[in-house]
């Protein structure tokens, strides 16, 4: 049994040799929690526990899986294969299956996924007539989800006074009696959502003690992996289940309890001892992921959060780099920088992409990030989600600049004809279709030119055709007089999408309001920046329409899809879907106050601890080298806003951070020469460029400046002014620099000192 155990440091030794009564293991990032857990396991069948008494409860499967996997090679897999081991969800989908008859459910129940249950919320909708713009599935469904977590039946949620108070204040009156029909046809269809798993396992213990009885002394060990995760239904069916023997063990980090809004108490872990008065508490302290810089910076700025469990996470790993800082002064600036800075490394260091992630705050950053890796050749990869062109929402809208810039664009008329709904029904549209087959013409121009044909259509629903078409139109006759931001700009007020999915009122539709006003972004950044030689039209005039937008488009969803064909690429993800990876370069991007933190999590304290647990998730991904940019200026709904560093920032320690100063002098290689025949080399880092300028740099009132005048810039350097346009706070001015070409830049932002 020595050589068992010869594999873990005296700390998670400990851990695992403790068998009995309630335990809790604290274990920082990257200190081997996982590691502990599955020894600890293997430890107990070594020790003789009967496996089939072992419960071990995970939050993915792919965690259970490598687990199991782990214990059957430490254990061998006759005693390995039949622990009870799972997710949540699953585990108690098992025992359903097995005693669910006592509420009235069939061993062959369903499970209704996601779509399923707004499927059916649908159908209820439609059935009593309600709005389903009112009553947006999107929006019941995470009411439901919420109600359930908290263990709240339909009779419950109606008898809340407070609960039914808010739902009339929101419009919503009905939301409860929606719930209970929406439980009631679950249970005549024989059929489960996820949350039912958790809270009918709850009704089953509570309303039937023989039941619960006989899982409390069949599991005589209980282990949970992640506790700082688990909602208050989850939390209630541990306490049951392991109320007779209490040898309960959670394992977790509230230093990265982060998923509140998916209903994750971070109460539950820091009441553990609570709870269970005799706990053992095990602290797993070293970090074998990060460097000292890293690990030290990251425990600097968790120690700002007042609820959470005391630890002092070390490690033995090198001193590392210092975190390097870049600030730009815009959102596309900042992802040049991040571009730039990554090309840098993997030249000079020979490094694969693989070695590299970029996390951001909100999906809708991807955008620009994903334009700068292009760019650089640097291939890539969202992680978690879709390439920011793929995304419903933004697909939804430019299917509506697809149609008008080729009105017999079949694909995107389909989509959009009746989102957001129009009540062109989905009858009307099958109809539509063969009609146009028939008449061998497009549905646009069948509605369009040939209303004979629509005969067998009511009048309201030709009115309501007619009616879509002569939208489309009028954005038609505004294709070549607007520019792509002016066109883009109106045609997404007019159709009313973002005040679709404001409706929603989901949690996902926040995100996607983000992506429109990202979408939108970068339509005005294409309207203003300087066009490339092959983007001038016939006449040598900058092409700059909605159709030229749209080629742009696809020509970098094809790229995008080349990027993702290989196994080596850049990952891009959100902070959220990073938790649990590693990686030994990470960039985190938009360190600006109400981004990160967000604007929506500064109303109390415990949502900005959330917060900065999550800028502490981010800095500890990496193993050895963080990266941190923040802009000056974002693009917010098309219009220049200024940000503000985050408070973030300020947290750490500035020993931890390579300053101006340090960075001219820092280690990098020199720049790598280009693959490409004629290609001017990249710098090794976007942060040399931040650094050009002198420290006595003073700017100049511009409010005079004039085209032939000399200037300096601060990043750019020297150049000349070309061209002075725009007045007050839109002035702008093009200047040529000196070996970098032609910037145009917004002169209230700018800080250009006057030479003469």
């Amino acid at each position: 049994m020595t050589d068992f155990l010869s594999h873990l440091n005296d700390a998670q030794r400990k851990a695992v040799e403790h068998t009995e009564g309630p335990v809790m293991i604290i274990a920082g990032a990257g200190a081997g929690k996982t590691r502990v857990l599955t020894y600890r396991i293997a430890y107990l069948l070594h020790q003789g526990a009967d496996p089939f008494r072992i419960m071990a409860l995970t939050f993915t499967n792919k965690a259970a899986r490598e687990m199991k996997e782990r214990i059957m090679q430490l254990i061998g897999p006759a005693k390995g294969r039949n622990v009870w081991m799972g997710t949540f969800h699953s585990i108690f989908a098992r025992i359903l299956r097995v005693d669910g008859h006592h509420l009235g459910y069939p061993e062959n129940f369903t499970i209704y996924d996601t779509d399923d249950s707004k499927q059916l919320l649908k159908k209820i909708l439609s059935e009593l007539q309600l709005d389903p713009k009112v009553y947006h599935p999107s929006y019941l469904l995470n009411r439901i989800s919420n109600a359930k977590s908290n263990l709240y039946s339909p009779e419950n949620y109606l008898a809340d006074q407070e609960i039914v108070n808010a739902d009339h204040a929101a419009g919503k009156p009905l939301t409860g009696e929606l719930y209970r029909t929406y439980n009631a046809r679950l249970k005549r269809a024989n059929a489960m959502d996820f949350d039912d798993l958790l809270f009918n396992t709850n009704m089953l213990f509570r309303d039937f003690p023989d039941v619960l009885h006989k899982y409390q002394h069949r599991f005589g060990y209980i282990l949970v992996d992640e506790y700082q995760d688990t909602n208050f239904a989850q939390y209630h069916i541990i306490k049951q289940i392991a109320a007779a023997h209490e040898n309960l063990t959670v394992v977790g980090d509230d230093a990265q309890s982060i998923y509140a809004f998916r209903g994750a108490n971070i109460q539950n872990i820091l009441n553990f001892k609570k709870d269970y008065p005799d706990y053992h508490l095990f602290r797993l302290e070293q970090n074998y992921r990060s460097t000292k810089t890293i690990v030290n910076a990251a425990n600097v700025v968790i120690e700002n959060n007042k609820d959470q469990i005391k630890k002092k996470v070390w490690t033995e790993n090198e001193e590392g780099e210092l975190i390097t800082v870049l600030k730009a002064t815009s959102d596309t600036e900042e992802s040049t920088l991040v571009a730039n800075s990554i090309f840098g490394l993997k030249m000079s260091k020979q490094l694969p992409s693989k070695d590299f992630a970029i996390l951001y705050r909100t999906n809708a950053q991807s955008r620009t990030l994903e334009e700068a890796l292009r760019r650089q050749g640097i291939p890539y990869k969202i992680y978690g989600g879709v390439s920011f062109y793929s995304r419903r929402e933004v697909k939804d809208l430019l299917a509506y600049f697809r149609l008008v810039i080729n009105p017999n664009d079949e694909e995107a008329l389909l989509r959009v004809i009746n989102y957001p709904a129009r009540g062109i029904g989905k009858t009307t549209i099958e109809k539509l279709q063969v009609l146009a087959n028939t008449h061998k013409t497009s549905i646009f121009n069948l509605i369009a030119e040939n209303p004979t044909a629509l005969a067998e259509l009511n009048r309201g629903t030709v009115n309501k055709l007619q009616e879509f078409v002569t939208m489309i139109r009028s954005f038609i006759v505004q294709l070549e007089s607007k520019s792509a931001f002016e066109l883009a700009n109106h045609i997404t007020k007019s159709v009313g999408i973002v005040n679709a999915l404001k409706e929603e009122d989901a949690i996902e539709s926040v995100n996607r309001i983000e992506n429109i006003e990202e979408l939108l972004n970068a339509i005005m950044e294409f309207s203003e920046r300087e066009p490339e030689p092959d983007e001038l039209g016939e006449d040598g005039r900058p092409a700059r329409s909605l159709g030229h937008f749209m080629q742009q488009v696809a020509l970098l969803t094809d790229a995008d899809k080349k990027d993702e064909e290989g196994g080596d690429y850049v990952s891009l993800m959100t902070i959220h879907a990073a938790k649990g990876l590693e990686f030994p370069y990470v960039f985190i991007v938009g360190l600006e106050e109400n981004l990160f933190p967000s604007i929506q999590s500064l109303g109390t304290r415990a949502e900005l601890e959330e917060e900065r647990r999550l800028f502490y998730v981010a800095l500890t991904r990496a193993m050895k080298k963080v990266t941190i940019s923040h802009a000056e200026t974002r693009y917010r709904w098309g219009s220049l806003s200024l940000s503000e560093p985050s408070r973030f920032l300020e947290e750490i320690d500035p020993v931890f951070i390579e300053t101006p100063r340090k960075l001219a002098k820092s280690s990098f290689a020199e720049p790598a020469k280009s693959p490409l025949p004629g290609r001017r080399p990249m710098p090794t880092s976007g942060a040399e460029s931040q650094t050009s300028g002198r420290d006595d740099f003073q700017a100049s009132d511009t409010e005079n400046l004039e085209t032939g005048m000399q200037v300096e810039h601060q990043k750019f350097g020297f150049g000349q002014v070309v061209k002075v346009e725009g007045s007050g706070a839109n002035k702008k001015a093009t200047v040529h620099f000196n070996g970098i070409g032609q910037k145009q830049l917004l002169l209230k932002f700018a800080r250009l000192r006057i030479i003469q």
